[in-house]
């Protein structure tokens, strides 16, 4: 019997390449087009700002009117996941619910919960991963159960695994016709909300659109750059441009708007074509693979976006300062270009990856010693592609609490921003201008990078093999001769237990 069907939005905000819809649309009679504006959810698990509501709200608008266009419509409807579900699976008579797999802890207890319901109230529950490359539990199985925790690492699973699945066919208006789309009364009631009814101030409003229509033109502009697309690669990237250097794609894959596997395959079409191409990691391919390789080891890892009890990550004794934290969080550290930079966040929603790596490494260790968790908070808030497993996974890198070991490698908040912007002119654009009113500079970075360094050098000494579990085998020399000091004394200790055996 053919089902009566919620398919159930949560990222995947787009209609190319949406197995879980397709799948929905395949196997029933009706569907029902759902997204459960959990304004609770938002707020205390996604921590989403007023520019990243923006965005979805018009993320969500986008998909209505692709939805009319093919004879449907979206119903969005207010409230708590579990209370919605179970309303409307009963008011409806539903015998299944679809939905986007998800890798994230909060998403998977979601799910389960809808599952547990599902048993109690005798539907059934299909997840189609579509959100990543790869099905993650995949990768773990041929790793043996763990997540490989170095890039070079995985992309070696990732060559066992071969290329992601194809991304699944366009969806058609006969698609919808065949499944008595929703009547126009029912949608009229579950409109996507305007941020006026959900409090959201109006001046909130970052220059970047959201919804699929705006990712898919992107993403076209972009590839029509055949020779651009070709060569990139990511460190030759502007670092002070208002708009990016890079694609500029990342916010609408973090919400779904724009189909990673959809990418990855015209970018193949691309490479095949040219004469010499760049590759991973710091090609876009490559770009796309560190988003996998996050979400692959996020997936696995407890506490993945916390310090304490997270087993991949350095135990640091970080200072807690609430007044230079504020300070680095409101542009206020009297170092233009880091100010710069936290302006154009708080403004935007966006800045480029060689900005968010020097504002990183200033709080962090750098220049603050203050934890990444604290960043990774801000972050979150604030950028509209901020997203569970890269957010963490990036601030644990860009502070060297894992993943990044050339923690020598401090950026100077004054010279990289003379570098790339010797005139000055990011710096002016976003009205960071030095005079009687600028705050002077908040630390002196050649004092605290000095004495951070020496911090993390006796952090790494200590925790030596947390700090191995996620390097490759290219080390620099300040961490060879910690590997060699390390060898010396475990020979040493094993030396003295075997004379002591003979005695």
């Amino acid at each position: 019997m053919p089902h009566r069907t919620i398919h159930l939005f949560r990222k995947g905000l787009r209609l190319h390449d949406n197995p879980a819809l397709l799948a929905a649309l395949e196997s029933s009679e009706v569907v029902y087009p759902v997204y459960i504006l959990d304004r609770k959810f938002m707020t205390s698990v996604m921590h989403i700002g007023a520019l990243r509501w923006h965005f979805l709200l018009q993320s969500l608008e986008d998909l209505q009117k692709n939805l009319c266009r093919l004879g449907s419509g979206l119903l969005v409807i207010q409230g708590e996941y579990e209370p919605v579900v179970r309303d409307h699976v009963q008011k409806w008579n539903i015998t299944q619910v679809t939905l986007d797999a998800e890798m994230e802890p909060f998403y998977k207890e979601m799910e389960a919960n809808i599952r547990c319901l599902g048993g109690e109230l005798g539907f059934e529950v299909l997840s189609v991963v579509g959100h990543s490359l790869y099905d993650t539990k995949r990768i773990l199985d041929l790793n043996d159960g763990a997540p490989p925790l170095t890039y070079k690492r995985f992309l070696h699973i990732l060559s066992l695994l071969g290329d992601p699945e194809v991304p699944v066919r366009n969806l058609t208006a006969e698609d919808f016709q065949r499944c008595r789309p929703p009547d126009l009364d029912l949608a009229e009631c579950y409109r996507v909300p305007l941020p006026a009814d959900l409090k959201i101030p109006p001046e909130s409003i970052s220059p970047w659109r959201g919804g699929e229509t705006e990712g898919l033109q992107r993403l076209e502009q972009h590839l029509a750059d055949q020779g651009w697309v070709a060569n990139f690669t990511k460190p030759r990237t502007i670092p002070n441009s208002l708009l990016p250097s890079t694609t500029g794609l990342s916010p609408y894959f973090s919400m779904g708007c724009v189909s990673v596997r959809t990418f990855f395959y015209r970018l193949s079409n691309i490479y095949a074509q040219a004469k010499h191409h760049s590759l991973p990691p710091v090609s876009l391919q490559g770009q796309l693979l560190w988003r996998e390789f996050f979400y692959t080891v996020a997936s696995a890892t407890p506490n993945f976006t916390k310090m304490a009890g997270n087993p991949i990550c350095l135990q640091i004794s970080w200072y807690e300062d609430a007044e230079r934290l504020h300070k680095w969080k409101t542009a206020q550290t009297g170092f233009p270009w880091i100010d710069a930079i936290m302006t154009q966040l708080r403004q935007e929603g966006w800045i480029h990856h060689l900005a968010r790596h020097a504002a990183a490494c200033f709080l962090t260790r750098g220049d603050l010693w203050i934890s990444w968790e604290e960043g990774m908070k801000v972050f979150e808030e604030l950028l509209l592609d901020a997203d569970y497993s890269i957010n963490a996974g990036n601030w644990m890198w860009l502070s060297a609490s894992a993943f990044f070991h050339q923690y020598t490698r401090i950026f100077c908040p004054v010279r990289f921003g003379k570098r790339t912007d010797p005139e000055g002119q990011y710096i002016r654009l976003l009205s960071v201008v030095p005079g009687k009113d600028y705050p002077f500079p908040m630390v002196d970075h050649k004092e605290a990078s000095d004495h951070n360094l020496q911090l993390m050098k006796h952090v790494r000494e200590e925790q030596y093999r947390t700090a191995q579990l996620t390097r490759d085998d290219t080390d620099d020399p300040m961490e060879m001769k910690l590997k060699r000091d390390h060898s010396e004394e475990n020979v040493t200790k094993a030396k003295a237990a075997r004379m002591t055996e003979q005695t």
